[in-house]
């Protein structure tokens, strides 16, 4: 018997205190790959990072790194209002020299994803894809590639709004998430209420108002497909069931183009069903959460993730 090939570490990128990088470190550790977690939370305040000028001249905490086999990207934190980011001290005491800290962060961290996506490394998934996740984008691609995907404005012009929503339901949500969606009522359309688009502009969907299906996608296979049951407009904290179910072989080769679209090699979909029944694809993220879903769907996206990244770190490369 070929014994299996020797695998480089396993470099997992974000928060060391997350969840998802704590429980994809043991799983992975437990199929005999090591790993090195790359704290970006803890950067610059606790974890130490230098680069010369080769691709793999990198050290972290005083450690040469080596070429990792695999990159899995969690966070790199690089906004004051990330998820799991604490500035509001440093932004009320002082917002330029915060923002001028997390823009230097941020390209410092890029500039490292960026080397080891330059030298082949297999990512999930590389900073280069993230202009296409974008959804003033993401659902143009898909459009364009003849994907079922909802009608969709993004604006700050109210008069645009009351055409878009003319004889129609609407949603509406921000552009950068963050926020519940809604449902767009008269109110909504009234001068004062559109006047506040002069501030920021809003995602404005056709509301479809069928079930809520999450896909999750890994190195060009379904690994798992999620029927989520809500009363809710906005499933999230919503949930009566879920439930894991066989997704239709046209939805799966749906699911499989918007991937191979955007350039993602792991990715977790949300869909949801229009009122004729189409399953019509909502987003697709670039860092889905996951340990949930299988804690009460019975699915082991957490294995299927982890068992991807070894098989990665163990392929030969030139």
């Amino acid at each position: 018997m070929t014994p299996p090939a020797t695998a480089r570490p396993v470099f997992l990128v974000g928060s060391r205190d997350d969840e998802h990088i704590s429980h994809l470190a043991r799983r992975i550790e437990a199929l005999g790959v090591e790993t090195l977690v790359v704290d970006t939370l803890a950067f610059p305040g606790q974890t130490r990072l230098a680069l010369t000028e080769g691709l793999d001249g990198i050290t972290v905490n005083g450690q040469r790194l080596g070429v990792p086999g695999a990159v899995y990207l969690r966070s790199v934190y690089t906004h004051p209002l990330a998820f799991g980011v604490d500035a509001d001290e440093d932004m009320d005491a002082d917002w330029r020299t915060t923002l001028v800290a997390f823009r230097e962060k941020a390209t410092l961290l890029r500039g490292l994803l960026g080397r080891w996506e330059a030298l082949g490394v297999p990512f999930y998934n590389p900073e280069s894809t993230s202009w296409r996740i974008q959804k003033p984008l993401q659902l143009a691609l898909l459009a364009q590639a003849g994907l079922p995907v909802p009608e969709t404005l993004w604006t700050n012009d109210a008069e645009a709004v009351r055409r878009f929503a003319a004889g129609r339901r609407v949603a509406y949500k921000p552009v950068g998430g963050g926020a519940a969606t809604r449902a767009l009522g008269p109110e909504d359309l009234s001068e004062d209420r559109l006047a506040a688009l002069s501030a920021a502009p809003v995602t404005f969907q056709s509301l479809l108002p069928g079930e809520d299906v999450r896909v999750y996608v890994l190195d060009g296979e379904v690994i798992a497909s999620i029927r989520i049951l809500s009363q809710a407009i906005d499933f999230r904290q919503n949930e009566e069931r879920v439930e894991s179910f066989a997704l239709p072989p046209e939805v799966a080769a749906q699911c499989l183009r918007a991937t191979q679209v955007l350039g993602l090699r792991w990715t977790g979909m949300d869909l949801k069903r229009d009122a004729e029944g189409t399953l019509r694809i909502l987003e697709l993220n670039e860092s889905p959460m996951f340990l949930g879903f299988d804690a009460r769907a019975g699915t082991d996206i957490l294995g299927h993730l982890a068992r991807g990244l070894v098989q990665a770190a163990r392929a030969p490369r030139p």
